[in-house]
């Protein structure tokens, strides 16, 4: 599946228990890496588009938290945990994801692979069922919404790359 955004392709593919989204981005790994982890970036592009969020805590290392409020456009709010597993700083991100609660939904890799001065992001959601990746598919519009979401990324990436070339 090739969900073709504003700025770029994003290739998906759903098997099994687990969606797997590639993207190219027009960035440099560090600052991909950086923009995927800093909270001063996190609320300009985290979500699919219309979708807002709070930043309540961050910390990214193994163990720590990230927990926010994403906020619908249709004004629901929804609570959401990250539980970091694994961090390499600026290749890897392994975390768990949940609704705010213990259990988590399902689990996130995200590989950073510098291509030049480019990045190629991976990103792999594994689902605890198959039952609930068709859920996430079918009910809460994961492929489009991870698409989306991506599309927001590069587009804040480009808004840092020209802020940076501004301030050279």
């Amino acid at each position: 599946m090739v969900h073709i955004g504003a700025n770029g392709c994003t290739e998906t593919s759903v098997n099994g228990r687990e969606i797997v989204v590639n993207r190219t981005l027009a960035a440099p790994r560090e600052l991909v890496f950086q923009t995927w982890t800093d909270p001063a970036h996190l609320p300009h592009w985290w979500g699919p588009k219309g979708f807002t969020i709070t930043v309540q805590e961050i910390d990214v290392r193994p163990g720590g938290e990230w927990r926010y409020i994403m906020h619908g456009p249709d004004g629901t709010d929804y609570e959401n945990r990250i539980l970091y597993r694994e961090v390499v700083h600026p290749e890897k991100l392994v975390y768990s994801h949940g609704d705010g609660g213990e259990e988590e939904s399902f689990r996130v890799t995200v590989t950073f692979a510098e291509q030049g001065e480019e990045t190629r992001l991976t990103m792999r959601m594994l689902f605890n069922s198959a039952e609930e990746l068709k859920q996430a598919v079918e009910e809460y519009g994961a492929v489009e919404g991870a698409g989306s979401t991506l599309d927001r990324l590069e587009e804040r990436l480009a808004d840092v790359i020209s802020e940076q070339a501004k301030q050279a």
